[in-house]
C-alpha cells in the first residue's frame, strides 16, 4: 500500500497570525495601484492605500485619517458618496462598479469606477465601509470627446440629408480625422523643435560684435564658426520646412477626402427609396472610396475581381449602406488576423439567372461554425466593441430589395466571405421601328 503523502507545511508560523495579517495589509495598501480605503460608521477614513494618499496630495496617511470626503471634494461628489456609504451601513448591500465623477477644490475633474462594501467585525457586525476605486479619467475623457465628435458629425449628416448611410459615412470621416490629428501633431512637434532659439542667440552674438564684426568673423574662435553654423541652421530650416509642407499637403488631401465623402453621401441621400437600374461596379467603387482612409491606415491590400454583369435593380442608398458595412467589417477582420499580408477581395459576378452577386472576402480572423447561423441576428456580434446592428440591418435592407445576404467561413483564421445577391435589371424592351 502506498504511503500517505506528507502533510503540507503551515501557511504561517504558529502564533504569527496578527503579525502576518498586519504584514499582508501593509504590503497591499503600500503597493496597490488603485485607490483603496476603509471608513468608519461616520464615513471617516481609518485606513487607505499609498496611491490614495498620493492622489490627495499628502505625504502620509495620518494627514487623511479621521477626515471625510467633504474635506477633499466638492458637495456634488462628497454628498452622494456619503449617502451611498450610509446606505451600505444600513442595508449591508454593496455598490459594485459605479462610475463616479470627482470634482476637486481646484476645479479639476476626475472619473473613477468604484466598488464599496460593508466592513464587518469578527462577529459580523457592520463597523464601516471599505472600497476600491480605479481611475478611468483618461478613458472617460476620450469617450466624451468621441461622443462630442460623433454628435457634431450626426448633426452635420442630418443637415446634409445623409440618413441612409450615416453610420458608414461617420465611421470613414472619423478615420480621416485620425489622419488629420496625426498630421497636426507632427506639425506641432516640428514647430516646437524649430531651432529659432539658436537663431536668436546668433543674432545676439553678432550684435555684441557689431563694431568689430569683420575682425570677429575672421580671427575670433567663435566668430570663425559662424558661417558654418549659419549653413547648418539654413539646412535644418530647409529640411523642417519641407517636412511641414508635406504634412500640410497631407492635411489638404484629407480635408478634400472628407468633402468628397460628404458630397457623395448627399447625392445618394437624395435618391433614398427610389428603385432604379445601376452599375454594380460604380456602387462597389463608391463603397470602397468611403472606406479608403481606414484601409490605407490598416495597410489592407484591396483586390478587385469585377466580371461583366447586367445592371442591378435596387435602391442606391441601401446597396451602398450594405457594401460600406461589409467592407468595413472585412477591414477589421483582416487587420485582426494573423496573415502577414492583410487583404480584402471585392468581386462582382453573375448570380443565379436574373441576379447579380457582389462579394466581399477577407483573409482575417474567420468565424466559428457555431456563430454562422447567428451572424445576421439583431444584437449578435463577434467584435468586442460591436453593437450587432450593422449586419442585421444590412440583411434586412437586402430583403427589402428582393435580395439576400449570405456568409461563408471555414472557421477561425480562414477569413470570411459575405455575398450580396440582388435582382438584375430587365433588358431594355426593343422598340419596333
Amino acid at each position: 500500500m502506498n504511503p500517505a503523502p506528507p502533510a503540507p507545511p503551515p501557511l504561517a508560523p504558529p502564533g504569527a497570525g496578527p503579525f502576518m495579517d498586519h504584514t499582508l495589509v501593509a504590503a497591499f495598501l503600500g503597493n496597490v495601484p488603485d485607490h483603496v480605503y476603509f471608513k468608519d460608521l461616520g464615513s471617516r477614513f481609518i485606513a487607505l492605500s499609498a496611491s490614495m494618499v498620493h492622489l490627495f496630495g499628502k505625504s502620509a496617511a495620518a494627514e487623511i485619517i479621521g477626515r471625510t470626503d467633504f474635506d477633499f471634494f466638492d458637495e456634488a461628489h462628497a454628498r452622494p458618496a456619503f449617502e451611498d456609504e450610509q446606505r451600505i451601513i444600513r442595508t449591508g448591500e454593496p455598490i459594485l462598479g459605479k462610475l463616479e465623477k470627482e470634482t476637486w477644490p481646484d476645479g479639476r475633474v476626475t472619473w473613477v469606477h468604484t466598488s464599496k462594501m460593508p466592513l464587518r467585525s469578527g462577529d459580523g457586525d457592520i463597523i464601516g465601509t471599505f472600497g476600491i476605486s480605479k481611475d478611468v479619467t483618461g478613458a472617460k475623457e476620450t469617450e466624451m470627446a468621441l461622443e462630442k465628435s460623433q454628435k457634431e458629425l450626426v448633426i452635420a449628416s442630418r443637415m446634409a440629408g445623409r440618413a441612409e448611410i450615416a453610420t458608414g459615412v461617420l465611421h470613414n470621416v472619423g478615420n480621416v480625422l485620425n489622419s488629420l490629428n496625426v498630421s497636426t501633431n507632427v506639425l506641432g512637434t516640428g514647430l516646437k523643435e524649430l531651432k529659432a532659439d539658436s537663431l536668436t542667440r546668433l543674432g545676439d552674438l553678432l550684435r555684441e560684435h557689431a563694431a568689430d564684426l569683420g575682425d570677429f568673423l575672421t580671427h575670433d574662435a567663435k566668430g570663425r564658426l559662424v558661417p558654418a553654423f549659419i549653413e547648418t541652421l539654413a539646412r535644418n530650416f530647409t529640411e523642417d520646412r519641407a517636412r511641414m509642407l508635406q504634412e500640410i499637403e497631407s492635411l489638404r488631401k484629407n480635408v478634400d477626402h472628407i468633402k468628397e465623402i460628404v458630397a457623395m453621401q448627399q447625392s445618394y441621400a437624395t435618391m433614398a427609396g427610389a428603385t432604379e437600374a445601376m452599375a454594380a461596379t460604380e456602387l462597389m467603387e463608391d463603397a470602397l472610396r468611403m472606406n479608403s482612409a481606414a484601409l490605407v491606415r490598416h495597410e489592407i491590400r484591396v483586390t478587385r475581381e469585377f466580371a461583366a454583369v447586367p445592371p442591378l435593380l435596387a435602391e442606391r442608398g441601401k446597396v451602398l449602406q450594405i457594401l460600406v458595412n461589409l467592407i468595413s467589417n472585412a477591414k477589421y477582420a483582416a487587420s485582426d488576423g494573423s496573415q502577414a499580408v492583410k487583404s480584402v477581395t471585392l468581386r462582382i459576378a453573375p448570380g443565379e439567372p436574373g441576379r447579380v452577386r457582389l462579394s466581399v472576402e477577407d483573409n482575417g480572423v474567420g468565424i466559428l461554425p457555431a456563430n454562422l447561423p447567428r451572424i445576421f441576428q439583431h444584437g449578435f456580434t463577434t467584435k468586442a466593441n460591436g453593437h450587432g446592428f450593422g449586419l442585421h440591418s444590412s440583411a434586412s435592407a437586402a430583403r427589402e430589395m428582393n435580395g439576400f445576404l449570405t456568409v461563408h467561413s471555414g472557421g477561425p483564421g480562414t477569413g470570411a466571405t459575405f455575398c450580396l445577391d440582388l435582382p438584375a435589371a430587365p433588358p431594355p424592351v426593343a422598340v419596333p421601328a
